[in-house]
């Protein structure tokens, strides 16, 4: 069974730690923003389900991009390691 892509970018964060995503996506008629920490994600636009079985993110949203930022996020003074990554360079980095 293959990981959905927020599995896959969950896995990434538990691999570094040191490391926060900030996804930006398209679902159709609205935007969302994601974080994901340590294998956790969450929604910065809209409510998050409780239950972390439910995807935060069906597999025909579009991801429109990826922010690497450095652990721990200071949304006040964010460091970023790279801005604007498509999914395909994501993918390289794993």
């Amino acid at each position: 069974m293959s990981l959905s892509r927020i599995q896959q970018l969950e896995q990434y964060t538990i691999k570094n730690p040191q490391e926060v995503l900030l996804i930006t996506v398209n679902l159709g008629e609205e935007m969302d923003q994601l974080m994901i920490f340590k294998g956790f994600s969450s929604s910065l636009m809209r409510p998050t389900e409780f239950n972390p079985d439910v995807p935060m993110l069906s597999e025909n949203a579009e991801i429109l991009s990826i922010d690497r930022l450095k652990s721990p996020y200071n949304p006040n003074d964010p460091s970023y390691i790279e801005k604007g990554l498509t999914w395909q360079q994501m993918e390289s980095l794993w």
